[in-house]
């Protein structure tokens, strides 16, 4: 089958890319390929539903311009088609005197890149979260929540009346070129196409290798592991609460997160995964490991944050631990309040001195555009990155014309 356009992965990345190229050339062929029986059956469907506000984000980085602008493109996108969101609010909370000036920083950036924010004092704070302990808070009422599988199936949805295709359980094995085409190589059977576009998150790193093209960051990943709160606890949060960050890694620490479907979140734990879709403790997969193991960025990582790091596996095998980190935010939750929640995993791209991959990165071939790191807001600013993906396949074009 020769086709314009193939998209690996059928993710909210991917399939935002797709929705967008489609809009920019109507009369494009698409092809969204999907290695699972499911859309979003990874970072997408096991992220906690945060519509981000991008107040975290350096200004000027395609984090925080992207996020900006691909919030208010969901929050469109979600009112269009009927899917449910709630701007329910968050609140970054200082408990301690040492954290106000990491607070004020966070404060400054939000203020920066345009985010609906203000300082608020420990008695604004308990008006907001009345169980919440702090002595200053930063309000954030823009922030909210949405079910970002609902929003895949929607666009699957678009796209396939407009007579593109879906093709679930469909892996690439292998990727070439061939004249003016390149061959895309799945399990079920070769696709020629123009072009293609890797969205594969997790496996990014390994879909360009296919390509030749060999990254300088590999992907690590790590595990976030989640308590839900049972239901005679859900009015200990109203909306979102969150500590004040270590800004020296890209986690947000322990918080409680609303869920748009009723219930509350209390996490991640972040631990590495002993294999790339490892979401139980006990999922070992040897070859991930040891492609973890080996890398000399994860060597220098783990030799730099080692005691970050046992703190993190520490709460893992300790529920007890896990509460203590959550009462600092919440003194009133107890062991008996939570139940385990189905963890995530974290594709963090890691560059061989050991630094973590903070912005978008991506890397262009002649035929290809692969997506070599899209960690968080990347579900809140979907849309607004597919169009900017959409924008460099249509540079490629051409270039190749």
């Amino acid at each position: 089958m020769n086709t314009q356009l193939v998209i690996i992965g059928g993710g909210i990345v991917g399939l935002a890319t797709a929705y967008r190229y489609a809009q920019k050339d109507p009369n494009a062929k698409i092809i969204v390929l999907e290695k699972e029986s499911r859309l979003a059956a990874h970072q997408t469907g096991r992220n906690s539903g945060v519509l981000h506000s991008g107040i975290y984000y350096k200004p000027g980085s395609l984090r925080a311009s992207n996020c900006r602008s691909g919030k208010a493109a969901m929050e469109q996108f979600c009112r269009e088609e009927g899917i449910p969101f709630e701007l329910c609010g968050k609140v970054i909370v200082a408990v301690s005197s040492d954290q106000r000036p990491a607070l004020q920083r966070i404060f400054e950036r939000g203020q920066a890149n345009g985010v609906n924010c203000r300082l608020i004092s420990k008695e604004e704070l308990l008006e907001i979260e009345p169980h919440c302990a702090g002595i200053e808070a930063i309000h954030v009422p823009e922030s909210g929540i949405v079910d970002y599988r609902a929003v895949c199936q929607r666009l699957a949805e678009i796209l396939q009346r407009s007579g593109h295709e879906v093709r679930l359980g469909c892996k690439v094995l292998g990727v070439r070129e061939r004249g003016s085409t390149l061959v895309i190589e799945t399990e079920q059977g070769e696709i020629v196409t123009d072009f293609a576009v890797n969205c594969t998150g997790l496996h990014s790193d390994r879909t360009a290798r296919l390509n030749g093209v060999k990254p300088e960051a590999r992907i690590v990943p790590f595990r976030g592991e989640y308590f839900e709160l049972k239901p005679a606890a859900h009015h200990l949060c109203r909306g979102l609460i969150y500590p004040v960050p270590d800004p020296r890694f890209p986690f947000l620490g322990v918080h409680f997160t609303k869920m748009i479907h009723g219930g509350v979140e209390c996490g991640p734990n972040a631990v590495l995964a002993f294999a790339r879709e490892g979401y139980g403790k006990t999922d070992v997969n040897l070859g991930d490991l040891w492609d973890a193991l080996s890398f000399t960025g994860f060597q220098r990582l783990a030799a730099k944050y080692w005691r970050t790091g046992l703190a993190e596996m520490w709460r893992s095998a300790s529920k007890q631990a896990f509460v203590v980190s959550l009462q600092a935010l919440v003194p009133e939750i107890q062991g008996d309040h939570l139940e385990i929640a189905p963890s995530g995993i974290r594709a963090q791209a890691v560059t061989p001195t050991g630094e973590l991959v903070d912005d978008f990165k991506f890397h262009d071939t002649a035929r290809m555009v692969h997506v070599l790191n899209a960690a968080s807001p990347a579900a809140t600013a979907a849309l607004n990155i597919g169009s900017l993906i959409a924008g460099r396949v249509q540079e490629r074009y051409s270039a190749l014309a």
